[in-house]
Parts: structure tokens; C-alpha cells; sequence
């Protein structure tokens, strides 16, 4: 169930039951894009369509999709009918769906869903507490078979929640322990069975002991045991996310980012947390990384783990989560100490940055995929994300006609992933296949060591498939490892575990990473200026 965006067209008529609306209620829905052969199905603004009524199917439904790309997958269709609309979720191993709408009328239920940009439908047929059909979202569909368990829920049941029972929380574990090395493709590729299971045993001993940050701790440990960085278990909605930033700059840590409050912050080097120095903080957290990756993917994980109150909290660094203490030193100063405070779930941070300017590859960064003329005959894209993807392609290619360019620059740094055929489709092979682009000198794309997943997997096809240079930093995530990751829930704190199902290669020999053709650094004294060295030598190439 992937979300790759390909509109189509189809009449309403084509999809919807023909019923009479619920009197009262009138349906304002925003025309949606129909996608190609997955739910296809569309609202059509101002539309009248049967929603849900009394008799209509609600409940918590438990089964089984069959999707074209990602196989077999145990899902929970949980269905609320509230003033004569259809609400609920989906839960998959492929994400949580939140249902937008539905209607019901002659045994035929029609639901759609939301899934990133775009929008998912499932259409059933309803009886004897059975519903059967066919989903289809992006390119994607197949059948669905669903089994009535028990009424609806509210969807905040399904919030992850850290207040369960000593019971409950053995529960989980069993259920973490023996569900995980089943659905991952190789969970013990790295670790050894009788390893794993050793620390299980450990744990379970002792789980009703520890506090819930501690618990995370200790579960996300036994995830990471696996080794690849597409398992772990996920962050619950309140993790005591802190309104800092903190980088590594050769053997410090710096504060580089903050919220206005803390802007006295910005620039200081972290010598301690709470009372523990920060290098013995580091020590501790790189233990909960993935133990097959490169050095430098575990240090960026810790990077961000020391401006997350549960982590911190949850190996002992801190004594609480609530307020954590930083011990700081200005380069020209006596050091001093910080209480941060965490942000309210979901709150927003106008971040106030240690350099006076932002370099280019900082702007627009809400947008995943731009493009800009830095300099006469050169076109800069910055590709830190795939939603639609598709048509912002369309539009770089339309400047590339426009201006004629001697250079082009893929910037694909921090680029966190999303679905690598996407990349390859509408940028990599266009461009392999431009002589005017594909010139050895003239194509470069910017790497680091914050690029993952599918934005590794492109960098990668960028070296093997064009005559791309690769500037700047290796790659953390290692190019042949387990990807294609899903995720299960634990049946009583909720918590979602991420874990590997295909392993992918690419590259074919020599050293199992992907380093740069040009390897450039940028300093703590480039950064704090607003410098981005990598990009100034391509310009000046």
C-alpha cells in the first residue's frame, strides 16, 4: 500500500451507490484526484451522497487486505457513525488511515480514507457481520476481507499510552517478542536468536519495575538488536520533545537551533545533561541505535535523542522528563546551566538559528522539492521529500528548458525517504536520459549523512545510472540492508514497532556504503556563518 500519486479520471456515477441523502445533511466534500487503479473513487464537490444512518455497519472490524505490492496485511478497520457521518481509522502495517467519509445504502458500504496528499476507498459488501471487497489507494488495490470483533472505539483508544498494568505491559512484550521476528524479513541477520531471546527474558523479569520511559527505552533496545535502521519502536505522540537543536561539529556538541526563549542557547557547546556529562549521554543513547549501520547514522540518531526528554529520561541521563537541565558554554565564557522545558504535543516552534542568514539548502524547508537559479547557468533543486513528486518534477524540467542550464544540482541532504521508484521514474531516468544533463562535470547531487531510505536508495541509482558526482558527506544508512518497512501495534500500550520486510541492494561490490566522489566538511565556523561549503565548490567548479 504505497502512496504513489498518479491521477486518473472517473465519473461519480461509476463508483457510488446511488441513494438518497440523509435528510438534513448536506455534503460540501472537496473534490479529491481519482488514483489510478487503487480506491479509485472521487468526491465530487457538493455532491449528494448516502452517509451513515441506523442498521448501517459500525463496529471494530479485524482482517485482512491483500495489496498488490506489499502482500498479505493484518488490518483493523475501527468505524464510528457520529450525526450521519462515517469516521474511524484504519490501522495497517503500512500506516493509520484516518477515515474522511462514507456512505451506506443497499448492502454496499464505500468508505474513503486519508493517505498523505492523496485519497484511499474501500468498497465492501455488508452481512452477517462480514464485510468484503476491494481497496485501492495510488497505484495500489486488492481484496478485502474484514470480521465484525466488537463496537467502535473512540480513536484516542488507539493513542499510544505508556499507563498500562504490570500485566499489560508483559503482555505487550510476549506479543513485541514473538511477533517481531516473524514479520521481519531476517530479524536475525545480525543478532543471534538465542541473544535476543536472552534479553527478552531479562527484560520480562523486570518490566513492571521500570518507569514508562524506561520501558520505551528498553523495548526500542531489543528493536535495534535486529540492526537496520527501518526497525525500531516508534515515539508515542508525548515524548518530551525539548525546543532545542544539537549537532556534532568534530568532538562537540552545539545548541543550534532553539525557541525564542532559549535563544541565549544558540551557539553553546553542551558539556553536561542533568549531571551527566554529555559524553558519558552519548554513550548511552548510541546504545539504542541500529548496530548495523555506519557510525555516522547512529551518531545522528543520538543527535536528536538529546533534545527528547523520554530518551533522556529513560536511560538515567535525567531524573525527570519534565525539566531537563543543560550545562552549556558559550566559545568566549564561563559555562552555565539551562532548564528547557518540552513542547505540548503538537505545538510549533518559530526556531531561531544560530547562523544570521539561511544558506540555500535551509530555505523552503516545509517544501519537499524546489528548484532555484543560484547563478547564471545553473539550476539547484533541493529533493527532501516525495509528495507529488510527479508534477514538481514537471515543473523543474520546465525551468531546465527555460534557462538552458550548464549545471544541475540535486541536493538530496536530509532527504528522510519515501518511495524510491518515484525518484527513479521522474528524476533519475529523465535526467540519465538528457544528454544535455547527464555530462560527467555538470551533474552533481549533494549527499550526507542524513540521507535515508528511499532518498538513499536514489543517491545510489543517481552514481550507478547517471554521471552524477556525489559532493559533500557518505551516506549513514548502509544501501544494502533490510528497507520496505511496515508496522504492528502492541495490543495494550498501542505502540507502534516499525520493522523490515525486503532486503535491497545497491551496490554491487566494494564497501558496503556510499560515499561522496568529492568529500567536503562542513565546520562549525562555516555553519555558524550561514556557509555551505559543499554547494560553493560546485558553483565554482
Amino acid at each position: 500500500m504505497h502512496t504513489r500519486r498518479e491521477p486518473g479520471s472517473i465519473a461519480l456515477s461509476e463508483l457510488r451507490t446511488k441513494c438518497h441523502e440523509v435528510p438534513g445533511r448536506q455534503h460540501g466534500l472537496h473534490k479529491h484526484l481519482i488514483l489510478s487503479s487503487v480506491f479509485m473513487a472521487v468526491f465530487a464537490s457538493g455532491t449528494a451522497l448516502a452517509a451513515c444512518h441506523q442498521g448501517g455497519p459500525t463496529g471494530r472490524y479485524e482482517g485482512t487486505v491483500i495489496s498488490a505490492q506489499a502482500g498479505t496485511l493484518d488490518v483493523i478497520l475501527n468505524l464510528r457513525c457520529a450525526q450521519g457521518a462515517y469516521g474511524g481509522i484504519v490501522l495497517s502495517p503500512v500506516g493509520t488511515f484516518k477515515i474522511r467519509d462514507g456512505s451506506f445504502c443497499s448492502g454496499k458500504l464505500q468508505i474513503a480514507f486519508d493517505a498523505g496528499n492523496g485519497t484511499g476507498t474501500i468498497d465492501l459488501n455488508s452481512g452477517n457481520g462480514l464485510l468484503r471487497g476491494t481497496f485501492a489507494l495510488a497505484d495500489d488495490h486488492g481484496p478485502v476481507t474484514l470480521a465484525r470483533v466488537g463496537d467502535a472505539v473512540a480513536n484516542d483508544d488507539f493513542t499510544p499510552t505508556m499507563a498500562i498494568s504490570r500485566a499489560h505491559w508483559r503482555d505487550d512484550l510476549a506479543y513485541f517478542a514473538r511477533e517481531l521476528p516473524k514479520r521481519h524479513a531476517n530479524a536475525f541477520h545480525r543478532v543471534t536468536q538465542p541473544k535476543f531471546e536472552a534479553a527478552v527474558a531479562r527484560l520480562a523479569a523486570r518490566i513492571g519495575r521500570l518507569n514508562p520511559d524506561q520501558t520505551y527505552v528498553e523495548l526500542d533496545r531489543l528493536a535495534t538488536m535486529i540492526g537496520d535502521a527501518h526497525t525500531y519502536v516508534m515515539f508515542p505522540p508525548d515524548h518530551a520533545n525539548l525546543p532545542l537543536e544539537i549537532a556534532r561539529f568534530g568532538k562537540d556538541y552545539r545548541v543550534t537551533s532553539a525557541a525564542p526563549e532559549y535563544r541565549a542557547t544558540l551557539g553553546a557547546t553542551v558539556l553536561a545533561i542533568g549531571k551527566t556529562p554529555v559524553s558519558e549521554a552519548c554513550r548511552r543513547l548510541i546504545q539504542i541505535t541500529p548496530r548495523d549501520e555506519t557510525q555516522s547514522l547512529r551518531e545522528g540518531r543520538v543527535e536528536s535523542f538529546l533534545t527528547i526528554g523520554m530518551m533522556l529520561h529513560g536511560t538515567g541521563i535525567t531524573g525527570s522528563r519534565d525539566k531537563v537541565s543543560f550545562l552549556l558554554q558559550a566559545d568566549a565564557g564561563r559555562p552555565f546551566r539551562v532548564s528547557v522545558t518540552p513542547l505540548p504535543v503538537g505545538a510549533q516552534v518559530a526556531w531561531k538559528h544560530v547562523y544570521p542568514a539561511a544558506p540555500l539548502y535551509k530555505q523552503h524547508e516545509g517544501e519537499s522539492f524546489w528548484c532555484a537559479v543560484p547563478m547564471a547557468a545553473t539550476v539547484y533543486c533541493n529533493f527532501h521529500g516525495y509528495d507529488g513528486l510527479a508534477d514538481r518534477a514537471e515543473k523543474m524540467f520546465g525551468l531546465i528548458d527555460q534557462t538552458k542550464p550548464d549545471k544541475l544540482i540535486v541536493d538530496m541532504r536530509d532527504n528522510p525517504g519515501g518511495d524510491f521508484t518515484e525518484g527513479l521514474k521522474y528524476i533519475i531516468e529523465p535526467i540519465a536520459g538528457d544528454p544535455r544533463l547527464n555530462r560527467r562535470g555538470h551533474l552533481f547531487v549533494l549527499i550526507d549523512e542524513g540521507v535515508f531510505s528511499a532518498g538513499m536508495s536514489n543517491s545510489a541509482q543517481f552514481r550507478t545510472q547517471t554521471k552524477a558526482l556525489l559532493v559533500g558527506q557518505a551516506i549513514g544508512e548502509r544501501p544494502n540492508t533490510y528497507q520496505e518497512a511496515r508496522e504492528m501495534m502492541l495490543p495494550n500500550s498501542h505502540l507502534r514497532v516499525r520493522y523490515s520486510t525486503k532486503f535491497y541492494r545497491f551496490v554491487a561490490a566494494g564497501k558496503n556504503m556510499i560515499e561522496p566522489d568529492v568529500p567536503i566538511a562542513t565546520s562549525w565556523a562555516d555553519y555558524k556563518a550561514g556557509r555551505d561549503p559543499v554547494l560553493e565548490w560546485v558553483l565554482s567548479h
